[in-house]
């Protein structure tokens, strides 16, 4: 466990938890040696986590498509900024680079970066744990979502396990440590549908 990638808002949020929480995850990562992956930026939940860690001496990697350069967001102190050309590619090194997936409390931009890499688990694409940092209970209200879509028959309990969840970055790093990927297939039913008696 190398690098780690952390997935985040570009925003505070609305409670000063988040902006606590995303320190207290860089101090974490800083004081174990822990490179931060993200997506270079320099403003909310993005910074603060970056801006922590190099505080603590430790390292971070930033990956920023130009777009985002151009409008003056990039952070320029990191260890290493990497500029691409697109969120595809961004995206692509971020899953390069990291050993693991974490999502601090974010928007559509975070839940779509954090649901492909467990996608990608699913489907045997990595091994690479997955985790959510339910700071403020933040992420309470999707799990029970992702409960929903295994009893209505659209997720397998095994893919559920798959997602790591505490409320402090301690815990989550240390269940990161002793994660096992489950040696699991992606179905799908292969079940012809029934037509309706009006066809």
């Amino acid at each position: 466990m190398k690098n780690i990638c952390v997935f985040c808002g570009s925003s505070p949020g609305s409670s000063p938890v988040y902006m606590e929480g995303a320190k207290q995850l860089g101090i974490s990562l800083a004081e174990a040696g822990i490179t931060l992956v993200y997506g270079g930026a320099r403003v909310g939940l993005m910074g603060a986590v970056a801006d922590t860690v190099l505080a603590h001496g430790g390292k971070v990697i930033g990956v920023i498509p130009k777009s985002l350069v151009d409008r003056e967001i990039a952070h320029t102190g990191l260890t290493d900024l990497h500029i691409v050309s697109s969120m595809h590619e961004r995206k692509a090194l971020m899953s390069e680079l990291a050993d693991v997936f974490i999502a601090l409390p974010g928007g559509s931009g975070t839940l779509e970066e954090f649901f492909e890499v467990f996608t990608w688990a699913q489907l045997g694409h990595h091994q690479k744990p997955c985790g959510l940092l339910n700071l403020n209970g933040y992420y309470t209200p999707l799990l029970q979502f992702i409960d929903h879509t295994i009893g209505e028959g659209f997720m397998k309990e095994d893919y559920r396990a798959m997602i790591l969840s505490e409320s402090g970055p301690e815990p989550l790093l240390q269940r990161f440590e002793q994660y096992q990927a489950p040696e699991i297939v992606k179905w799908v039913d292969h079940r012809p549908s029934t037509p309706s008696k009006e066809s």
